[in-house]
């Protein structure tokens, strides 16, 4: 599970990549679960809501820049 302070610290680049690579785990656990190879179902859920800190992050900075 990654905080949200370490995620402000980096840049838009890295949480892009990031935001990739997350939901690219995401697609891998759904079908392990699918296929009943999941064990650590718990692991969904904190993808889950990594992806939506990264998303919020993206947004605010995204909101917070000077529109020219």
């Amino acid at each position: 599970m990654t905080k949200a302070v370490d995620l402000r610290t980096k840049s838009v680049d890295e949480l892009q990549d990031q935001l990739l690579q997350l939901k690219k785990e995401q697609f891998n656990l759904r079908f392990q679960r699918a296929s009943g190879q999941l064990e650590n179902t718990a692991r969904v859920g904190q993808v889950r809501r990594d992806i939506a800190r990264i998303k919020t992050i993206l947004g605010q900075r995204e909101t917070a820049a000077p529109v020219s």
